[in-house]
């Protein structure tokens, strides 16, 4: 009877301990005060999401909308869509990008994106989209033609390491970092592993000839980005809540530098062309996130990190909401002192930085 006992004081004691670690993990009891921008206004078009955004440098943001993902809710049945936004045109209207190709458009569910620019050749610009079609997890390789508001489908990307992709960052014309937000594809052994805390998760490098594991220590591997000098690579360790910051080297491996607290549960990283800050849209109450609750919605935040190279890097929070304007906010993305502020499955935001 002994043994029993002690079997079910420790047991009681570590249900305890996890269930504490949840409760920390997920920022449950987190408030936030309202911190919001001028003259925001919804961008029109966009009713399901835009899960990221990246702008590129001439101000044409490119949105990917109407994600459905595993635990989350959606609300339209309609395919995932891509979108363009010229943030120079007084209008500020998003526009649906024709996709053209062999492409399945009927299961397209688009996550995050990513552009390259061909400096080599004629400028060509290369937009990478992480897609999960029925499911799956593979990445889609376009090229972007301006002139059509069109995308011309070249290839889809698939591999094992490939096994849930969450993000990715172009850094040729066929070859990215991505990161894997799962290490189990099983739904039970996925949630097993989050209450144990398993820092199993992924970042790979894929070119056509050579695909491998660059970083596999993370709880959950979410947003990706590399710094406008192209030596750095940056990794949101979500669950963690840090920036994991990178070196590439030669061949791309990844050698990791060091992590930045950002004591909320930033999703994907957009940079800022000028200054190289990042960027972070990010759920301040991860508990809210997944339990969606109308009466009491999840809210959003967006917080930029300056310097963070240096050995004290400016972490600051630049907006946030407790749901009443946007709900679950994932990325934030800046430009010429405008802000556009997407999600998985709410709407997107405008706001003047200045």
């Amino acid at each position: 009877m002994k043994k029993v006992a002690v079997f079910v004081v420790a047991f009681a004691a570590f249900i305890g301990q996890r269930v504490l670690y949840l409760r920390n993990l997920s920022l449950s009891t987190r408030e936030l005060p309202l911190n919001h921008l001028p003259n925001c206004f919804l961008l029109k078009n966009i009713e399901y999401g835009a899960e990221d955004i990246t702008i590129l440098q001439d101000g044409l943001a490119i949105l990917s909308t109407g994600l459905k993902f595993p635990g989350l809710p959606y609300f339209s049945n309609d395919p995932g869509k891509i979108y363009a936004l010229d943030l120079w045109n007084p209008r500020l209207s998003p526009v649906e990008l024709q996709i053209k190709g062999k492409l399945d458009l009927n299961s397209f569910n688009p996550h995050g994106i990513s552009a390259y620019i061909d400096d080599d050749s004629d400028k060509s610009v290369y937009l990478f989209v992480v897609n999960h079609p029925k499911s799956k997890s593979q990445v889609e390789i376009f090229l972007f033609v301006e002139a059509d508001y069109a995308l011309v489908h070249l290839k889809t990307v698939k591999h094992e390491l490939l096994h849930s992709v969450n993000d990715v960052v172009a850094i040729g014309v066929e070859s990215f970092y991505a990161t894997n937000d799962r290490y189990f594809r099983n739904e039970a052994l996925h949630t097993l592993s989050i209450i144990l805390g398993l820092p199993w998760r992924s970042a790979v490098f894929y070119s056509p000839g050579d695909v491998r594991v660059v970083g596999d220590t993370f709880h959950s591997a979410n947003g990706i980005n590399m710094s406008p000098d192209k030596r750095y690579v940056y990794v949101s360790d979500i669950l963690a809540h840090k920036i994991a910051v990178y070196e590439r080297e030669k061949g791309n491996d990844l050698v990791h530098i060091k992590s930045v607290a950002v004591g909320s549960l930033c999703d994907n990283i957009e940079l800022d062309h000028d200054t190289g800050d990042l960027w972070l849209g990010c759920h301040p109450n991860g508990a809210k996130f997944f339990s969606n609750d109308p009466k009491d919605p999840p809210g959003s935040e967006v917080i930029r990190i300056q310097n963070i190279h240096s050995e004290l890097p400016v972490v600051t929070q630049v907006y946030a909401d407790n749901g009443s304007v946007i709900i679950g906010s994932t990325v934030a993305a800046p430009y010429q002192g405008k802000l556009l502020i997407g999600t998985v499955y709410h709407k997107a935001l405008c706001c003047d930085l200045k």
